[in-house]
């Protein structure tokens, strides 16, 4: 009888939990919340791994209390007058990253390119794009970034060439030694047509070169053939590319592709193996070079692949891209329901203490939704990307942060709120800090991939040419007349003002890089509260995701009942050990625990 009754109180604990829309969540063990554990528990991750034991929390583990600012050279500031943004433009424009509180650089692509996937399909490894500047003017960029105490990391695009690199130009005579280099195959393969990265774009994933008599891979475009890392001799030399960049004064690189970089092609089946191991060894060969040296990987995986990625010990890539919470934030900004956000925190929290993620509200790809039920990626479509025309790939919406949110500065302030609390390492993509627009009549990705809007002038400040690179907005709510660095600059209550407070803010609060962090229960699906502890000091952060008043009842068990406002001058004090707070429609609170 004993037995049945227990069973039926399972039943019901899990019937009222679905019934209320909560998850049962496997426990997760606590991180360390003093330095001194937090480097035990490194040490003796880098220990299993054969890794260096020394650690120096701030010079080695800097990402986990950085923000990153990403930016393309090509359209950030020309300098020459030429309609091409490049190196002299960009370290004239340091000062205003530096403002912003950034901590890190992440260029996109500025080698050699024939630019037809902006820049992401490489012809030589080695030098600079000729239109962006020389060695020197790079060499004076990492100068003054350094000057500024900012690192700078790059893309690092070796997953595959473009199909005009010498490598593949030779390798696709049968009896050149870089026939290798890439992947073939002499017959049809039979899943020609499964796997493509731009569905609804491209076409297949191999395709047939008259020259070679075989068929060629590639996930990407046609025009960018993949690398065959199978081959040691072209793993050898991405090691080369690496170490090479790294005597250059890189800090860091941004991995392209991460699974396809990895990945062992096939000719059959949609499924591919991957080499993991290729990730610890690249991390090695850029430790020994820089010991402050990082990875930071794109990879858009399940929370179940996570470990792989970063390594059993954290030895494989440092940081990765957290774009499953992504894809749950937008669903929650669409939606007011923040409880599948807080599940898709939870899942990804195990992992290495050394690994860390990045989150992001824009980056320069489409949101991408593909992990989302077919149900939940309407519902965002109809939010944030109704019209045909701001859909991507059967899977993601083309637009910029702004336009999605309806140029509500309030929806906006809050979602950058939002970023800022959570248990990772921001990155800003550049134009968001001052709410830029997108062209929607650019194809595919390019909508969002618009030159910077520096003031009022001629082209927004960007440049004096006739002709830009890309089209300039200067027309609209988001033209260059009303959305610029210089009006920013100059209203307190703005966008770019705002976000430079919250950077402030951030870095004020250690516990979200460094500390162990928990979701607390609100009572409603609405609100996500989040409760941090880093060397004996908790904080509270609060998001209410509805649009209209929710009142919320927490307890966060700190030794401390006071919960001081970080934001004002409010506070609340606890009763029986809980809160009970009001938080107004998209409204958001930061609290410091007083003990």
């Amino acid at each position: 009888m004993k037995k049945f009754l227990i069973i039926a109180l399972v039943i019901l604990v899990v019937a009222v939990g679905a019934y209320f829309g909560w998850k049962l969540l496997k426990p997760i063990p606590a991180r360390p919340d003093t330095e001194a554990a937090f480097v035990a528990a490194v040490q003796k991750e880098r220990k299993a791994s054969h890794e260096p034991t020394d650690i120096n929390p701030a010079l080695d583990l800097w990402y986990k209390s950085s923000v990153i600012y990403s930016l393309d050279v090509e359209v950030f500031k020309d300098s020459d007058g030429d309609g091409i943004g490049d190196f002299k433009g960009l370290i004239n424009q340091l000062d205003y990253i530096q403002s912003l509180g950034a901590d890190a650089i992440w260029l996109q692509p500025f080698q050699p390119t024939p630019n037809q996937d902006d820049g992401y399909d490489i012809s030589d490894y080695y030098h600079i794009d000729p239109r962006l500047g020389d060695s020197t003017d790079f060499q004076q960029f990492i100068k003054e970034a350094n000057k500024r105490n900012i690192r700078v990391i790059m893309d690092l695009v070796v997953n595959h060439t473009s199909d005009q690199h010498p490598w593949f130009i030779q390798g696709r005579n049968r009896n050149s030694p870089y026939h290798s280099w890439y992947v073939w195959s002499k017959e049809k393969p039979e899943n020609i047509n499964v796997g493509m990265v731009f569905p609804g774009v491209q076409k297949e994933i191999w395709s047939y070169d008259s020259v070679a008599g075989e068929y060629y891979y590639h996930r990407f475009y046609k025009f960018q053939p993949d690398l065959n890392l199978q081959n040691p001799a072209v793993e050898k030399e991405v090691q080369k590319i690496v170490e090479y960049w790294l005597s250059q004064g890189i800090a860091g690189f941004r991995l392209d592709g991460v699974p396809f970089f990895i990945e062992v092609p096939k000719t059959k089946g949609e499924k591919f193996d991957h080499q993991f191991e290729i990730l610890t060894r690249l991390r090695h060969i850029i430790q020994a070079r820089r010991r402050d040296g990082i990875v930071l990987g794109e990879a858009n995986i399940l929370p179940a692949e996570q470990k792989q990625y970063f390594g059993k010990n954290g030895d494989a890539m440092h940081m990765m891209f957290n774009f499953y919470v992504n894809q749950h934030l937008f669903y929650a900004l669409a939606t007011g329901d923040a409880q599948g956000l807080a599940d898709a925190l939870h899942d990804t929290k195990d992992i290495p203490e050394q690994s860390q993620w990045a989150q992001f509200l824009r980056n320069h790809d489409e949101v991408d939704l593909g992990r989302l039920s077919d149900e939940q990626r309407q519902r965002v479509y109809a939010v944030f990307g109704p019209d045909s025309s701001m859909q991507l790939y059967d899977r993601g919406i083309r637009r910029r942060l702004a336009p999605m949110l309806h140029n509500n500065l309030n929806f906006i302030e809050f979602a950058y709120s939002a970023l800022f609390a959570m248990p990772a390492t921001p990155v800003i993509r550049y134009g968001e800090e001052i709410g830029m627009g997108d062209d929607l009549y650019l194809k595919e990705r390019e909508s969002v991939r618009t030159p910077m809007q520096w003031s009022n002038q001629r082209n927004g400040g960007f440049s004096t040419a006739s002709k830009t690179v890309k089209p300039v907005i200067d027309t609209g709510q988001f033209g260059y007349q009303h959305v610029n660095v210089n009006l920013e600059k100059k209203d307190s209550a703005s966008l770019l003002n705002f976000i430079i407070r919250m950077v402030r803010l951030r870095k004020s609060c250690p516990e979200t890089g460094w500390g162990d962090w928990k979701v607390l229960e609100t009572g409603t699906p609405y609100v996500l509260a989040i409760l941090y502890h880093w060397q004996n000091r908790w904080l509270v952060t609060v998001h209410n995701f509805s649009n209209v008043m929710q009142q919320i009842i927490i307890n966060p068990e700190t030794p401390g009942h006071t919960l001081k406002s970080l934001l004002s001058n409010n506070q609340s004090i606890a009763s029986d050990g809980t809160h009970i707070l009001s938080i107004e429609g998209y409204g958001y609170r930061w609290y410091r625990v007083e003990q």
